[in-house]
């Protein structure tokens, strides 16, 4: 017989411990892990069709699909190691795209994936206590970034990418939320944890920076950027008696009280807290899964909660409850509906939402029922059908009728029916306890430990197998045993016989597989490092099947070969219970503990199937109970009578619809009637308006027709004269046009001659060209060959130099080994040596104990100099606070420099105002002083009439004084405005001297703190021995903290840094302005003050004018009194007159005196001032940013004041 070839039709049942185990590869097809096996189901078309996974796997961890639904990710263990395969899933049949299993770190398993939105990257998470994430370029196998999520071994449960960005990352767990980003060839966390750590159990991103997150409490958040923005909590909502009644459905399965499920996996132990038999207090989100409208989530058994947006706010509101229905078969159908929902997925389009639960379930909604069912409560309805949440323990078929019956230790009995061996439905039966069919064998044998029977062919014989290492051959008719084979070191898992009940096969703990005849082992076959767990032998004899540990089937061909000549398949994930040929040896039935029912199409190595020698059809007849049928025909009979009486009822219906229907046909008739009269009343009215029209028309066109002959006669006499002088143009262009094509003709042919001629010197000139590249050409592929051979030659040489080089290498690496052998011998000396000093080290221990001890009272005492920093620290925040009112006093003060700025150059616009006026009115004296002279004049012609002038000229003499009195007012003030600016320049220049300080401190400052991190990081490093880490911060304590004064700012507040450096940026701006006001104001003022100045000289100059001419006329007024002798020959009525100007003159000479004095010392007065400006010049023009005035000079005093002096003498 030829090889035995089995391949996999269909798949009973889910792994819902793997990590995100349901997906929607398209609208129709989901794929879910069953077994050591990935499936792809067509729920329309009821089709499966699977992935294998890796040879030797120890089964599925977690799944992965990316977002374009064309790479499936599976984290697998293969052979004690983990392992990412991805498979490509548009390919027919799904082939391995990459494998990921050499990994520079060290990892366990990995326990959550996610692809990235553009299926690029792929993102893993390792368990504890590695708890890695790692960030990979999965295409070439390349390394991006790893980091470490977790130190205190905390479980991780979910990673995920931002749907919109290959560089955000999501990580949730107990104790963790973290938003970490991909920059420069790391992972950086983004976000920082607030308030009490919660235990975060799933996540979605809802947003490109929005993600809800659920936690262990039945708490929802929704976090933008990684602060939170809304929180809600999930109320548990028990059911009142009436929806339970209806959440029955009819098509459903038996879940009583699960027992817990042994999973590699941690995360769904970790996360439940009690059993199935407590009620939850707090509904726990195990599941999130967002769509267009909102996000889905469970919320405690059997619940499932839809949370739709709000429009104004970016908040959610349930809007929505699904639950998971009731099974009645169950013998407890109120606990039968407490499942955990694991995991949620929506279709691409959105219309179904499905859910695997932790009793290893599938369920699907539609969501249009969603909105349907408003106010109560929607249901779940079987995605496929009821599928065993334990281990199955028990199988059976039947021979006349395509039945499967399957018992398991959820305590429930399945019956499937089957089309050429794949499922097509379930029914389920409850039971108080199974375990097998065996119960009845302990009944009648309770004294032996069985672990397998089986029935020969005519039911005569009963074989058993058990776990005390024998194995027996029972005589039904007699009831005695009839041979026994008992080997006490192996316990046997299963047995089976021959067709012809003459060799009884038996595999056990043992690892081997035996052929037992007449109580006696004839032979032993291994099964290489597995245990077989079932085994199976065809109806023909002819092939044989084993189950073994690991979840695999190899099939044989019979009798048994000696050598390893075996198909093996992977199929669970876990030991096989139960193996089962159906009666035509077609198909191939295995359970296992995975709680996986696999079925096989059993093959030829040719692809033919195996043929029985006699063909059993199956029956047609079908067992009914009396009950059944009665309760049919009373149903049948009822039915009936329903349907006569809705017949009556539609005939009255149609009755008095026809009533209706015709008086509503009469009314249209009537209607319609009057209608159709009213419209041939109007279109008798149009009739008659279209023949008055049509008239109307014809006369119009009868003299447009009129006009248009007309006008068309005088259009063609125009047009005649027009063509005559266009025929004549036409004659001329035609000549013209005839020489000059004479003309071109003679053209092109010189010019054929002329190109035909360089055409042939281009030719001799490109030929040569061509010969001498030729040449040169030549030469080179010789130059060429050349360097060929001797690049032949030197590769040669080369290849022996290396030969060389790796025999000596050879030669190296071998004298290595064999000095690493003899170390190794040496090292095993030494590990004797290691053992003696093992006591030694716990003397030592005893030591470090001790010396713990001391650290501990060291500790209490660096506590101590910690609080001592602390009140260091709250002096300093103080100083910072007193640092900080300076501050603001200087900027108080820099706002009254400003207003008083300002005042100034309001001063400064009045002054300018009244030296306008001064000028104003120095005009008119001008004037006066004129005419003064022209009197002065007259006075000397005619003295006697001088005298009378005299009396006029004294108002004028007094406005000389009050004119001197404003003009020193002004310098007075022109003098207060220059200290003024000189202070103000002074306080700037303190304040720029205080920043520099400041700056350099801080610089220093910040030096500082650069040095104490350097040293902090350089003793991070010894934190695994204590004593140098003691050392060390001992030398960090003596070196920082007894110098006070540098270490002053090493513990601020990152909030006052950040104020104080606003504020000083705030004051460098204010004092940048202040800067360029000064020096423009500085400018103007400076102008200002040369302009005032030359006015002032000028001024000064006529004024000493005016008093040269005053004292000249003075003279000359005491001259001629002197000479007429006035004063002697007054007239008696004159007295009184004269007696006026004799007191004026008698107070001349001690005024003209006053006035002098005065004048030196305004001239003195003046001579200072101008220095004093000089210098100030100067001092400007030192300091940056003043600049002289270009083209402006002070005129030179020295001649002016040396005249002053001497006309004032």
């Amino acid at each position: 017989m030829s090889a035995v070839v089995a391949q996999t039709l269909h798949v009973f049942g889910l792994r819902s411990h793997v990590a995100n185990n349901i997906f929607y590869f398209d609208e129709q097809i989901i794929i879910f892990p069953s077994g050591n096996h990935c499936v792809k189901y067509n729920v329309d078309q009821k089709w499966q069709k699977f992935i294998p996974g890796s040879d030797k796997s120890q089964g599925m961890l977690a799944l992965s699909i990316s977002p374009n639904r064309r790479y499936l990710a599976i984290s697998e263990t293969v052979q004690e190691k983990p392992a990412i395969t991805i498979y490509e899933l548009s390919s027919i049949p799904c082939r391995k795209r990459k494998v990921l299993n050499n990994f520079d770190f060290q990892v366990q398993k990995f326990i959550s994936m996610a692809f990235s939105p553009d299926s690029k990257y792929l993102l893993a998470q390792t368990s504890p206590p590695e708890s890695n994430l790692v960030y990979w370029l999965w295409e070439k196998q390349k390394v991006m970034a790893i980091v470490r999520i977790d130190t205190q071994n905390n479980p991780v449960y979910q990673v995920s990418f931002s749907p919109q960005d290959n560089t955000q990352v999501c990580v949730t767990g107990n104790g963790m939320f973290k938003l970490l980003r991909f920059t420069e060839g790391t992972l950086k966390q983004t976000n920082f944890q607030r308030g009490e750590p919660q235990n975060y159990l799933a996540h979605t991103w809802v947003a490109d920076d929005k993600i809800i997150v659920g936690t262990d409490t039945g708490k929802l958040f929704l976090f933008e950027s990684g602060d939170q923005r809304w929180e809600t909590s999930i109320m548990v909502k028990e059911p009142t008696h009436d929806s339970k009644s209806l959440d029955v459905i009819q098509e459903s399965e038996s879940l009583i009280e699960f027992p817990p499920i042994s999973s590699p996996l941690p995360s769904y132990e970790q996360m439940v807290a009690t059993s199935s038999h407590s009620q939850l207090s707090m509904p726990q989100v195990f599941a999130i899964a967002a769509y267009s409208k909102g996000f889905a989530c469970s919320a405690g058994p059997g619940r499932v909660l839809l949370f739709e947006k709000m429009e104004e706010k970016d908040f959610y509101r349930e809007s929505r409850e699904i639950r998971i229905p009731v099974d009645p078969q169950s013998n407890d159908p109120s606990q039968s509906d407490k499942q955990d929902v694991l995991c949620l997925c929506f279709s691409p389009s959105e219309e179904t939402l499905v859910a695997s639960t932790s009793k290893n379930q599938l369920y699907s909604i539609t969501m249009s029922l969603t909105e349907i069912s408003k106010g109560e409560p929607a249901h779940f309805e079987y995605l496929m059908y009821p599928l065993h949440s334990a281990p199955i323990t028990g199988l059976a078929t039947c021979i006349r009728k395509p039945l499967i019956a399957t018992c398991s230790l959820d305590r429930s009995i399945r019956c499937s029916a089957q089309s050429s061996g794949a499922p097509e439905e379930s029914a389920p039966f409850s039971v108080l306890g199974c375990m097998c069919v065996y119960a009845l064998h302990w009944i009648c044998l309770p004294l032996l430990q069985i672990r397998s029977i089986v029935w020969n062919a005519d039911d005569s014989k009963l074989i058993s197998g058990g776990t005390d290492g024998a194995v027996y051959e029972w005589n039904l008719s007699t009831g005695k045993r009839e041979t026994e084979c008992v080997l006490k070191s192996c316990s046997y898992n299963c047995v089976t016989v021959s067709p012809d009940a003459k060799i009884i096969f038996a595999v056990g703990s043992d690892h081997t597989l035996k052929e037992i005849a007449d109580s006696s082992i004839l032979r032993e076959i291994s099964a290489f490092d597995v245990t077989y767990t079932t085994i199976v032998i065809s109806h023909s004899g002819r092939m044989m099947f084993v189950g073994t540990s690991v979840g695999t089937i190899r099939a044989m061909k019979y009798p048994l070969p000696l050598q390893k000549e075996f198909n093996e398949y992977q199929a669970h994930a876990s030991p096989i219970t139960k193996m089962l040929l159906t009666f035509d040896d077609q198909f191939l039935l295995t359970a296992a503990e995975d709680g996986c029912l696999f079925t096989w199409k059993v093959f030829d190595k040719d692809g033919r199937g195996i043929k029985r020698e006699r063909e059993v059809g199956f029956a047609e007849e079908v067992l009914v109970t009396k009950t059944d049928m009665e309760e049919k025909a009373q149903v049948m009979l009822e039915l009936k009578t329903r349907v006569e009486e809705l017949k009556m009822e539609n005939e009255y219906q149609l009755r008095l619809k026809d009533m209706n229907y015709s008086e509503k046909i009469k009314e249209l008739t009537d209607k319609f009637i009057q209608e159709m009269e009213s419209l041939k009343t109007k279109n008798q009215v149009l009739r008659t308006e279209k023949e008055k029209q049509d008239v109307y028309h014809r006369e119009h066109i009868e003299d447009l027709l009129d006009k248009q002959s007309r006008e068309l006669q005088d259009l063609e006499c125009c047009n005649n004269q027009k063509l005559l002088l266009e025929y004549e143009k036409y004659q001329e262009l035609q000549l013209k046009s005839q020489r000059m094509q004479e003309e071109y003709e003679k053209q092109l042919r010189d010019n054929d001659e002329t190109k035909s001629q360089a055409l042939e010197e281009l030719t001799e000139f490109y030929e040569a060209k061509l010969q001498e590249k030729t040449t040169l050409l030549e030469e080179a592929q010789e130059d060429v060959r050349q360097q060929l051979r001797e690049f032949e030659e030197t590769k040669k040489q080369i290849e022996e130099d290396e030969d060389r080089e790796i025999q000596d290498i050879k030669t190296k690496y071998e004298k290595k080994l064999r000095d690493e052998k003899e170390s190794n011998l040496r090292l095993k000396g030494e590990t004797g040596i290691m053992r003696k000093k093992f006591s030694s080290l716990q003397k030592e221990i005893e030591e470090r104990t001790n010396d713990i001890e001391t650290l501990k009272g060291e500790q209490v005492k660096l506590q101590g100099v910690i609080k001592s920093l602390e009140k260091d620290i709250q002096g300093l925040k103080r100083e910072i606070q007193e640092r900080d009112e300076t501050i603001q006093d200087k900027e108080k003060r820099i706002y009254d420099l400003k207003k008083k700025n300002q005042e100034l150059g309001k001063f400064k616009f009045v002054l300018d105002y009244k030296i306008k006026e001064l000028k104003k009115q120095i005009e008119p004296r001008e004037n006066e002083i004129r005419v003064m002279k022209e009197q002065i004049q007259e006075r000397v012609e005619i003295r006697s009439y001088n005298f009378t002038k005299q009396a006029r000229k004294v108002p004028l003499w007094g406005a000389l004084p009050q004119m001197e009195a404003e003009l020193e007012n002004f310098h007075k003030q022109n003098t207060q405005l220059e200290l003024n600016i000189t202070e103000l320049w002074q306080k700037l220049r303190a304040t720029d001297q205080e920043m520099r300080r400041e700056r350099q401190k801080e610089r220093d400052l910040e030096a500082l703190v650069k040095r104490f991190k350097t040293d902090l990081h350089n003793c991070v490093a010894y934190i695994q021995e204590p004593r140098l880490l003691k050392e060390k911060i001992r030398g960090l304590f003596e070196k920082y903290v007894q110098r006070a004064d540098i270490v002053e700012i090493a513990g601020l507040n990152t909030d006052l840094q950040q104020e104080y450096a606003r504020q000083r940026e705030h004051l460098e701006r204010n004092l940048a302005t202040l800067k360029k006001k000064v020096v423009k104001e500085g400018e103007l003022h400076r102008t200002d003050y040369v302009r005032i100045m030359q006015e002032n000289v000028s001024l000064i100059k006529e004024i000493n004018e005016l008093r040269r001419e005053l004292k000249f006329t003075r003279s000359q007024v005491y001259d001629l009194e002197a000479a007429l002798k006035l004063t002697k020959k007054v007239r008696p009525q004159e007295v009184s007159e004269t007696e006026p100007s004799r007191d004026m003159l008698s107070t001349a000479p001690t005024a003209r005196l006053n006035e002098q004095e005065e004048t030196g010392r305004i001239i003195e007065m003046q001579r200072l001032e101008i220095q004093r400006l000089r210098d100030q010049i100067q001092e400007q023009e030192q300091i940056t940013g003043f600049h002289t005035l270009a083209g402006v000079r002070l005129p030179s005093l020295s001649n002016s004041e040396v005249d002053l002096e001497v006309k004032t003498n």
